[in-house]
């Protein structure tokens, strides 16, 4: 289920020891870092997605979103964010609202955001953008000038896996992030000593197994579904190979990347109350993802049906139980209340606990 290797780093960060110097011991840490800074140093899209997973989130996704208030990824954080710097002021606290986003990468979405509360006439808010990167932290900084939203985006450069916070934060957010972060378990110890009172854990995020691998019962329905699909819809674009059989692909072998996604949800579950959380997604995944999504084309009735036959199949067997979801909205708390209790069931029920 993980590599040996992600194993002993994590063997040895559970360790009651400091944070840095353990990361500092972890065997191979140093190489994944520098994996992880060459990945993204000159990738400037970050988030893109091919159309056909539009296509798919706006036919399924949206509609399920738009019961809770809002329609894609900004409009969740966006209304998180004002929600929290509404409950600050409304305990007199008129100081400037206090955000950090972790693992913020180019700031792209943090500089969109910032402009959005600036629109809505809301200037009292900084949002810290935590990341280890450089590259996309200085063009983070020089988007939030073009934007016209320096004064509220502040690039900080730090590892969220040694990240101690040094003050009080009205909203804390994670935007895909989490499923890089090795340290989880000191993460959100952090998280919960820096949230203010009235504050709030705002994730989106990916929690199926670790390196994005299926779980097996997930596994064979996507072999299923793989049968069907043309030999030119198998090439992988990430990776630029053929897949003829559908190949369980490991992402987490180097740099972070799901390193320990399927770890995300049960230890924010044992740490956090939900005040909401919103499961979905699974065999759907690798179809419209960036590794074979960009081989369905939104202008082929045949793709549009397949989409449609693996969603309605993907929905049908969460709401069975046979599969867990492996895509997640979720806005937490450290204290409980009878308003979270219903959503932090529903946390717990979507875990999908290794065999």
């Amino acid at each position: 289920m993980s590599h040996p290797v992600v194993r002993q780093l994590v063997d040895l960060l559970r360790r009651p020891l400091r944070r840095a110097a353990a990361l500092g011991r972890a065997p191979g840490y140093g190489a994944r870092v520098g994996e992880e800074i060459s990945r993204f140093r000159e990738e400037i899209e970050i988030h893109a997605l091919p159309p056909i997973f539009h296509y798919w989130s706006d036919r399924y996704v949206r509609p399920k979103l738009e019961t809770f208030g809002f329609s894609n990824p900004d409009g969740f954080f966006q209304m998180h964010i004002e929600a929290c710097c509404a409950r600050a002021g409304s305990e007199g606290d008129y100081r400037s609202k206090r955000i950090i986003s972790l693992g913020a990468g180019n700031c792209d979405t943090e500089v969109r955001l910032a402009r959005a509360l600036l629109d809505r006439g809301r200037s009292d808010f900084v949002i810290e953008c935590l990341d280890l990167n450089d590259a996309m932290l200085d063009r983070g900084r020089a988007h939030a000038t073009e934007q016209g939203v320096s004064a509220h985006v502040m690039p900080v450069r730090g590892d969220f896996n040694a990240w101690q916070p040094d003050k009080s934060y009205d909203c804390i957010i994670a935007n895909h992030s989490l499923h890089h972060v090795l340290a989880l378990e000191h993460l959100f110890s952090g998280v919960a000593d820096g949230l203010a009172p009235h504050g709030r854990f705002v994730v989106s995020d990916m929690i199926g197994r670790n390196g994005h691998q299926r779980w097996p019962e997930a596994l064979a329905i996507v072999r299923e579904f793989w049968g069907e699909i043309p030999p030119a819809y198998r090439y992988n674009r990430q990776l630029r190979r053929q897949d003829d059989e559908f190949l369980d692909w490991d992402c987490s072998i180097s740099g972070f990347e799901g390193i320990r996604a399927q770890d995300i949800l049960p230890l924010l579950v044992e740490r956090f109350s939900f005040d909401i959380f919103i499961g979905f997604g699974n065999i759907i995944d690798p179809f419209v993802d960036r590794g074979f999504g960009p081989n369905f084309s939104v202008d082929s009735q045949w793709d549009r049906d397949f989409i449609d036959r693996v969603h309605a199949r993907d929905e049908a067997e969460i709401a069975a139980g046979h599969i867990k979801p492996t895509h997640m909205f979720a806005v937490m708390q450290t204290g409980a209340n009878d308003s979270s209790h219903q959503a932090t069931s529903t946390a717990r029920a979507a875990i999908r606990w290794p065999d």
